[in-house]
């Protein structure tokens, strides 16, 4: 698969740390949950159908706020630089007001939302948003979809502050999941063309890296090898690790890397996923990086974007 338009920006600019921290050592506690419901200093993300509230910013709330009333499933996200706590509410309204209308933010999904905090990524306080957002909407996804034993069927209850949930029945453990996939840019042998390609259901709108799932038994490098042979027909060298980005639809995990092409003769597309390959100059990637060039690129939040960023920058 060529990757989305848009990605959520985890750590982008902050490759050797993270922002929020999650506080794992809470989560073992078997009232943190409840204390932190009772503490007017937590703030609280609510996510309805893996959308977030927006104003200007991020919109937190106290945890004693009304609209908090309907909340499904409580999680511990994490705590703020000064000891306060954070916390996840799931809620199934799909609404975007409240019966009273009293509480009528606009619901914004992650393409949405993270493209206005990636803009104030350098700001301490939106990476923090972005990274908080990311988390909230792929914990609230696996919460809402784990009710249930994968195993036998039984129940699950919620266990260590929302990030595993133990079988009633038979009495396993789970975890959140991820799905790890590749990314790749792949260059020209003399470094000057980029290879991208256009999925068939962007209809051609939009060029990007070549992506996929890692397969049962797979390693990341062995993906990324398979995947460009199957959508573009080439064969790779140089494979690079660049970085990594967390994308919860519903759980994945994008790893990005580099690589050079053996022979740029064969490349094509495999005509069902991929409608179009194309090798780029570094002005045509730098005039449709600036909106003017001859293929639409994806968005500014993606890793896919960071990707083509750097090696137009050389």
């Amino acid at each position: 698969m060529t990757a989305p338009e848009s990605f959520p920006p985890p750590a982008q600019h902050r490759v050797d740390s993270t922002v929020l921290d999650r506080a794992g050592e809470w989560r073992d506690d078997p009232e943190v949950l409840d204390r932190l419901r009772a503490d007017p200093a937590t703030g609280v993300l609510v996510v309805r159908e893996r959308r977030v509230p927006m104003g200007d910013r991020l919109i937190l709330v106290p945890a004693a706020d009304p609209v908090l009333t309907r909340t499904r499933e409580w999680a511990l996200l994490g705590r703020r630089t000064d000891g306060s706590g954070l916390l996840l509410a799931l809620q199934d309204i799909e609404d975007d007001t409240d019966a009273d209308g009293s509480w009528a933010p606009h619901w914004n999904d992650l393409r949405e939302a993270l493209p206005r905090l990636v803009d104030d990524a350098a700001d301490d306080s939106a990476a923090l948003d972005a990274e908080l957002v990311v988390t909230a909407v792929a914990l609230a996804g696996w919460l809402r979809d784990a009710s249930f034993c994968p195993v036998c069927g039984g129940v699950t209850a919620v266990r260590q502050a929302g990030w595993s949930r133990r079988c009633t029945v038979c009495g396993r453990d789970h975890f959140p999941r991820t799905d790890p996939a590749v990314i790749v840019a792949v260059q020209s042998a003399d470094g000057e063309r980029l290879l991208l390609g256009a999925n068939a259901q962007w209809k051609g709108r939009v060029h990007s890296c070549f992506a996929g799932f890692v397969e049962a038994g797979e390693s990341l490098e062995a993906t990324v090898h398979r995947e460009l042979f199957e959508e573009a027909g080439i064969r790779v060298r140089d494979v690079t690790y660049a970085g990594s980005q967390p994308w919860p639809f519903p759980r994945s995990l994008m790893v990005g890397f580099t690589a050079t092409v053996v022979d740029e003769q064969v490349a094509h597309g495999d005509g069902e996923e991929i409608i179009d390959v194309r090798w780029l100059t570094r002005d045509e990637i730098g005039s449709s990086l600036a909106g003017d060039g001859p293929v639409g690129l994806p968005g500014g939040a993606s890793i896919a974007r960071r990707l083509i960023v750097d090696w137009h920058r050389g």
